[in-house]
């Protein structure tokens, strides 16, 4: 069979089939964010003669390995600044338009890629007739710096603005339409979505969204909040942020600086029990939670959301962290804030390490329960918003149904996780069947805008009083409250 062919405004592309589905890899969307373009917006790619070769990846955004390595494994790829490209995944690059799912990976904005094998979109394509594009995006302090006056816009941000443009203006070329453009991201992801949701050129680019173990919790960095921290991290590269040369001297660092400067910086602000980022999305001003919250609403109406978490999140941090084996009493009062609180998560879990129980609250603080209110805030304004947990782990798994475990089971991409700790253990045909019904949910969602089909339980839109929530585990169906928030 010959190589497909996909036609653009900007050139050809040359893809290869991969299982019945044509793949397009190292795609660019902006121009090389290099020279006078670091820690500028994205810019307009440049269009090309003849026909492109896109039968490979391109490289990742520059990063040092991620925290959850020992939950997820492990995985190597060539790394360079130039790295704003898409992988996309079709059916047939024809003139079908067919529903999009936009990918925007997680890794607390300093590690992943969305050119992972991990995230290979193959099997939501075939299975479901969809084009999947993931999006590769800058990272660290390359993407996520805020210090006016030296970096003025956030360049992370940018890119996915720019890449959801391309989508946009190209998708058709790939058999996709870009009027049926649902936009899913997990972890630093699906923060980020919110934050698009935010904003009106951003949010007008896409139709329906997936926000998977979103970290809403934290809240956002203010930006005066990130101005500080942008200065301890060009005092770490020695430069002052007064000086007029700046600009021009962070442009000049070369990367294993910089990420050497952004490990100090992660490490200096750590917290006790804790899981904050060095970088994060940057809004103008404070934000209560609920504020927060509401406004990410308010950019949904209109648009149809999938919101949730996994049951654990935390235990991927934590499980496997000797300083979370003992934590000193006092350092566990002070994060739980009160003798009650505290009594209250120990009647929740009976039998709990201490570790289990900070665990607990982190993943209630920053992942559940902001889920939750989320699908309730959206869900008050009338909008159309369905929740869900996934609830699943191996047997015995120290790391329970922890942080990304979900991932491999949305993507169908097991072979890839092989050597993922988070799921030594489990067994392999209800594993599979898991997976189905999830891909078919997360495929309905992105064709029409409601999760369920006839092979699950009913799941009816989210509401403020029943909180009806889809668990996914070893037995799949709709439970109430499952965040708690009404104990």
């Amino acid at each position: 069979m010959d190589a497909p062919i996909a036609h653009t405004a900007l050139g050809d592309l040359r893809g290869e089939w991969q299982d019945g589905v044509a793949a397009f890899r190292g795609v660019p969307y902006a121009a090389p964010p290099v020279g006078e373009l670091r820690f500028a917006p994205a810019t307009p790619v440049q269009a090309w003669n003849g026909l492109r070769d896109a039968s490979r990846h391109g490289p990742i955004a520059p990063q040092v390995a991620s925290r959850l390595r020992v939950a997820m494994g492990d995985f190597v790829r060539e790394q360079d600044e130039d790295c704003l490209t898409l992988t996309i995944c079709t059916p047939a690059p024809d003139g079908k338009a067919r529903p999009v799912l936009v990918w925007l990976h997680g890794g607390a904005w300093i590690s992943g890629a969305g050119s992972l094998d991990w995230y290979d979109g193959s099997f939501l394509a075939r299975d479901g007739d969809i084009v999947v594009v993931g999006v590769n995006y800058r990272l660290g302090a390359l993407g996520w710096l805020h210090r006016p006056g030296i970096v003025d816009v956030e360049a992370g941000t940018s890119d996915m603005v720019a890449a959801l443009a391309w989508v946009r203006d190209h998708i058709a070329g790939f058999g996709g339409d870009p009027d049926r453009v649902t936009v899913m991201g997990q972890s630093a992801g699906a923060t980020s979505i919110g934050r698009l949701l935010m904003l009106p050129d951003a949010r007008a680019l896409f139709h329906r969204a997936i926000m998977q173990s979103g970290g809403f919790g934290r809240g956002a960095y203010t930006a005066a909040m990130a101005a500080a921290r942008a200065e301890k991290f060009l005092q770490l590269l020695d430069i002052d942020p007064q000086s007029a040369d700046a600009p021009a001297r962070l442009r000049a660092i070369d990367v294993p600086r910089l990420l050497a400067a952004q490990g100090v910086l992660a490490r200096a602000n750590a917290r006790f029990a804790q899981t904050m980022p060095p970088f994060m999305p940057v809004l103008p001003s404070a934000m209560t939670q609920p504020e927060m919250l509401g406004a990410i609403a308010d950019g949904a109406d209109g648009k149809a959301v999938l919101v949730g978490a996994t049951a654990d999140e935390v235990h991927a941090f934590f499980a496997a962290d000797p300083a979370m084996e003992n934590p000193p009493p006092d350092a566990m009062a002070a994060r739980f804030g009160d003798a009650a609180a505290l009594a209250r998560y120990r009647a929740r879990r009976p039998g709990a390490s201490a570790m289990d129980l900070l665990a607990d609250l982190g993943t209630d603080e920053t992942f559940l329960q902001p889920a939750m209110r989320l699908a309730e805030a959206i869900a008050t304004r009338g909008g159309n918003a369905h929740a869900y947990l996934f609830d699943w782990a191996p047997p015995a798994s120290r790391f329970r149904a922890c942080h990304c475990i979900e991932l491999p089971f949305v993507f169908g991409t097991f072979a890839a996780w092989r050597d993922a700790p988070m799921l030594a253990g489990g067994d392999a045909a209800q594993m599979a069947d898991l997976s189905a019904a999830m891909r078919r949910a997360w495929i309905a969602f992105a064709q029409t805008g409601d999760p369920a089909h006839d092979a699950l339980p009913a799941w009816p839109r989210h509401d403020a009083d029943r909180r009806p929530t889809m668990r996914f585990g070893a037995r799949i169906g709709v439970a109430g409250d499952p965040a708690c928030i009404g104990f």
